[in-house]
């Protein structure tokens, strides 16, 4: 084993009736763990569940590393009766299986790594499709049971989505955050301090904001939102999950993108797009001097990652014009002040 280890997890999750894991709750996820703790952990599977021995024998082992957190959740972990898992990455590779994918996801929920700081391919592969309901995660196949069962007890087992992302706020509330509707943030988001997400803002996994900031938007997979910017109602940046093109889409620091407007190129500190105008790579845009004349036309993606540009549509010939943008956006203090 290497000296340097990438993470570890110990963590408490749900079993299909086969036996199968659906999800897993890392409460302290360690990133870079001690060698000590990784000796101490050595023996146990990513994927396998604990017996009441073996984390009887992890709790000591634990605690002889001088582990005394993790050997105190080893403890309290013993007296449930669902299924616990220990799992040590030894190296920064793609997620094999439910457990490691999911302390993967966890690790960027808790500020532990950025977008892009860990391997995610492979990610859907590895994660099941899952009903969330309000009696935690149920098999799909095992639903229609469920659902019965319940209404035999005269209940209504509600279905809150199905999908293969849980909702972040179920495993971590980092600190100073407002979210308006929970459902919108998945499992994997990175929230930085100061970042409030309105009721119709959604973080994708592996994508999020350094904070402070106000996501009235979408922030797409893959995508990371510098300190101070503002993405409005209904705006959107364009991510590459699900195909197109390859560079990595974000904003930079002081940025706005105005109601129903977005990007698909990465923007640089203090841009802004109007309100309505979305930008794609292969969008025309005129680029004007001091004096509002046109110069030149480019493409978007000519203009990726700078900075100080003003984004705007001629509202008489239609054209998209940029000149530059010497005023930086300036969120309203008092809003984020009480995060």
């Amino acid at each position: 084993m290497s000296d340097d280890v990438f993470a570890f997890g110990l963590g408490v999750g749900t079993h299909n009736n086969g036996g199968e894991w659906l999800e897993v709750y890392f409460p302290t996820p360690v990133l870079n763990p001690s060698r000590a703790l990784a000796d101490a952990v050595r023996e146990c599977d990513n994927n396998a569940a604990l017996s009441g021995s073996d984390l009887e024998a992890l709790e000591t082992a634990l605690t002889a590393a001088g582990e005394s957190a993790q050997a105190d959740l080893a403890a309290r972990f013993r007296s449930t009766k669902q299924p616990v898992v220990a799992v040590l990455l030894t190296a920064d590779e793609q997620p094999n299986n439910v457990p490691e994918a999911y302390l993967k996801l966890q690790l960027l929920s808790h500020r532990l790594v950025k977008p892009h700081g860990t391997n995610l391919e492979g990610l859907f592969g590895a994660l099941p499709n899952v009903a969330w309901t309000n009696e935690g995660a149920v098999d799909i196949e095992e639903l229609p049971e469920r659902q019965l069962a319940a209404r035999l007890r005269g209940e209504v087992l509600d279905v809150s989505c199905v999908d293969k992302f849980p909702k972040m706020t179920n495993y971590v509330v980092p600190t100073g955050l407002r979210i308006a509707h929970t459902a919108r943030v998945r499992l994997g988001a990175y929230l930085g301090e100061g970042t409030t997400v309105m009721h119709e803002g959604f973080v994708n996994f592996n994508a999020g904001t350094e904070g402070p900031g106000m996501i009235e938007g979408r922030i797409s997979a893959g995508v990371m939102i510098g300190a101070g910017s503002d993405l409005g109602g209904g705006a959107s940046t364009m991510g590459t999950l699900s195909g197109g093109g390859k560079l990595v889409n974000g904003m930079g620091e002081g940025c706005l993108v105005g109601a129903n407007g977005g990007t698909g190129i990465p923007l640089g500190d203090r841009c802004t797009i109007e309100a309505g105008l979305y930008l794609t790579a292969g969008t025309k845009v005129a680029m004007l001097d001091a004096d509002g004349a046109a110069v030149e036309t480019v493409r978007a993606s000519d203009l990726a990652a700078k900075s100080d540009l003003l984004f705007r549509r001629n509202s008489t010939t239609g054209a998209v014009e940029c000149l530059t943008n010497r005023s930086a956006v300036e969120l309203n203090e008092e809003l984020h002040a009480h995060n």
